[in-house]
């Protein structure tokens, strides 16, 4: 396309222009429309099957069947199925086991027959992959519930992990916490070893190259590591000394763990805001006898409820909810695109946001920080024990675009906490602060991946572009700490690994953005060496593609179709860097401008971000709304504009 090219004043060419304003408006237009009357944004949170297959677990555990749920939540499972007959972790992805047993379990007990021909497939992949008996740990404590697997072929986690004092190694405070609020309630489980009700007498059987209760190893090795051989044998003798420990330790164990998630239970939000976690805390309840119309429980299984999606048919079941996140992003692209800060739609987003700072809950994270003052928010609706330092930064930046005198107060307490949770390495992490005990995820609990919360080029980058844009100079000790920690996270081809995207893409864009924020010199090598990275890897038809396949690279290959989400990413790192005439910032805006889209959403079936890298990835029905918006909308201000520089952090 020729049209794109600069006019002979700078700027953008009359017809590529008008073409870029027809899609802003468009797509502008509608989106503010989708606004909640108390000014928030929130749209549907995607991941794998394996969310909707655990809910309907989680009914015939309970025996609180709901027919025409499941069989919504059915249909939806057998759409995702592929070809081979097994289900992946995000679209077009590997088949994984886990996944496909899960999925293959929940269809048998809402009713599919295991001669069906989906059915068959599934049960030909399983078994090609060496049956369920190889599905991940919180697979098999699913199928131990069920009776499908003995409990050995879990690891031992005694209950009585919850009186450890914090400064043991193996303490609960050592984890994440999203693994705290799950493995709590889990505990309870495993302590009591409730069978599911299951009414239907579901098996699973067929799916087991060797017959589970037959299988005398279940822990195998797969890291190779010192630590994980000790932990093996750790396993082994607690395996032994568990039957011995006193009963009455057991029980005031049992009420630690509950006392720990109970306190937590976030009202109609949930436990940790995320399914999981929730789930697990409605089963520990029923498993220790708690009434059916006991209000903790009739508050938890409504929060789990709360989680079925709503705009689309057949539904399924979200994770969590993003509406923070939503609403913050959005605001940015609005601003971008010249919505009037003082406008109505704009000061009831943020003022809606404001409301939501949390002030008066110290988390879990004041445990290392005693003398530092909460500020700041959650990704969901409530969450106030859990709120995250990605969600701050990004609703500390749009609020200080909008109106910084008005939200000075707020602003300043979301400064305070963030320069509060850097970590000892200068990096920030997402919940916690020097949640580096490594050496766990070597434990046979942890073989999937995600039990520790350290510090995130991603999360790093996006806290030190609030702090720059709020006037933090590039000499500043918090600052300079964090472009070191930047700086030695680079990847040998120059871009940046991102933690909560999908992938260098995602995490490169947010390092330049920090980089420009906070004055580096964006001719430095280091940061052409990451544009460099970003111009080789866009497509033949001027997009950025990647899946989540790279989480399992040692060096980012990009392999997938371009999507618009990361495509906005892309433009947006390279204009941070300074590259707005660059010809393949260009041929990525000419890419937004004609991609598919359906109202103010681009077409983007892939998932383009991440829970956990390598186990749970997700895909926002939002990123294919706001990040092209802001990515057109700025490429259109600075070609036009007497300057080529960013002047925001994001």
């Amino acid at each position: 396309m020729t049209d794109a090219k600069n006019s002979g004043n700078g700027g953008i060419a009359p017809e590529f222009l008008k073409r870029i304003e027809r899609v802003l408006d468009a797509s502008v237009a509608s989106f503010k429309k989708m606004q909640r009357e108390d000014g928030h944004w929130v749209f549907e949170l995607e991941a794998d099957i394996s969310i909707p297959a655990e809910y309907i677990m989680l009914n015939h555990f309970l025996d609180d069947l709901e027919p025409e749920l499941e069989t919504e939540l059915a249909s939806f499972i057998r759409s995702k199925q592929q070809t081979g007959g097994g289900w992946p972790l995000f679209h077009d992805g590997a088949m994984n086991i886990s996944a496909t047993v899960k999925g293959y379990l929940a269809l048998k007990l809402a009713g599919d027959k295991p001669s069906a021909r989906h059915m068959k497939k599934a049960r030909t992949a399983i078994l090609a992959a060496g049956g369920a008996e190889k599905s991940n740990v919180f697979t098999r404590y699913s199928l131990a519930l069920f009776g499908q697997v003995p409990w050995r072929a879990v690891p031992v986690m005694p209950v009585e992990l919850m009186l450890l004092p914090d400064w043991f190694p193996v303490a609960l405070g050592k984890v994440s916490y999203w693994s705290r609020t799950v493995i709590a309630p889990l505990l309870v489980l495993a302590a009591l070893k409730p069978a599911a009700r299951n009414p239907k007498r579901i098996s699973i059987a067929e799916l087991f190259t060797t017959p589970p209760f037959e299988i005398e190893t279940y822990i195998e090795p797969q890291l190779g590591t010192g630590w994980e051989k000790f932990f093996i044998g750790l396993d082994k003798i607690l395996r032994r000394v568990e039957p011995h420990l006193p009963k009455k330790t057991r029980e005031i164990a049992i009420q630690r763990a509950v006392d720990f998630f109970t306190e937590r239970l976030n009202g109609l939000d949930g436990l940790g805001a995320i399914f999981p976690a929730m789930a697990n805390a409605v089963m520990a309840m029923d498993a220790l006898g708690y009434d059916r119309q006991d209000e903790r429980f009739k508050t938890a299984l409504k929060a789990v409820r709360n989680l079925i999606s709503w705009s689309q048919k057949p539904r399924f079941i979200q994770p969590c909810w993003s509406p923070i996140w939503d609403t913050s992003l959005g605001l940015h692209a609005l601003l971008e695109a010249g919505e009037d800060p003082n406008s109505e739609a704009i000061l009831r987003a943020c003022n809606w946001m404001k409301d939501l700072q949390i002030l008066d809950v110290g988390g879990d994270w004041i445990k290392k920080k005693p003398g530092l003052k909460p500020g700041g928010w959650a990704f969901q609706y409530r969450n106030d024990y859990y709120p995250d330092l990605d969600d701050t930064a990004v609703v500390g930046l749009v609020l200080d675009r909008v109106d910084s005198e008005e939200f000075e107060h707020t602003n300043q307490r979301a400064v305070d906490w963030i320069v509060g949770m850097q970590s000892k390495n200068g990096g920030f992490a997402s919940f916690d602060v020097d949640n580096t005990a490594y050496f766990l995820n070597n434990i046979p609990f942890a073989d999937h991946g995600a039990l520790l919360d350290p510090p995130t080029e991603d999360v790093t980058g996006r806290c030190l572009s609030f702090l720059a844009q709020l006037g933090y100079q590039r000499n500043h000790p918090v600052i300079e700490r964090g472009m070191k920690y930047l700086k030695d996270a680079q990847e040998q081809d120059g871009s940046w690994f991102g933690r909560w995207g999908t992938n260098y893409i995602y995490g490169t864009w947010s390092v330049l953005c920090a980089l420009n924020a906070v004055g580096e010199d964006m001719n430095q090598p280091y940061i052409r060496k990451a544009v460099d990275w970003l111009v080789g890897s866009q497509g033949e038809d001027g997009g950025w593609g990647e899946d989540g396949g790279t989480y399992w690279q040692q060096s980012p290959v990009l392999v997938r179709e371009s999507t618009p989400s990361q495509t906005a990413w892309a433009a947006l790192g390279l204009m941070a860097a300074g590259e707005v005439d660059h010809p393949a910032t260009r041929r990525g805006i000419e890419y937004l401008t004609s991609a598919k889209r359906h109202g103010n959403k681009w077409e983007e079936p892939h998932y383009t971000a991440v829970g956990f890298p390598r186990v749970f990835f997700l895909r926002y029905d939002g990123y294919s709304r706001y990040f092209p918006i802001w990515a057109l909308a700025r490429y259109k201000n600075l070609m036009n504009g007497n300057s080529k520089n960013v002047s925001y952090g994001m």
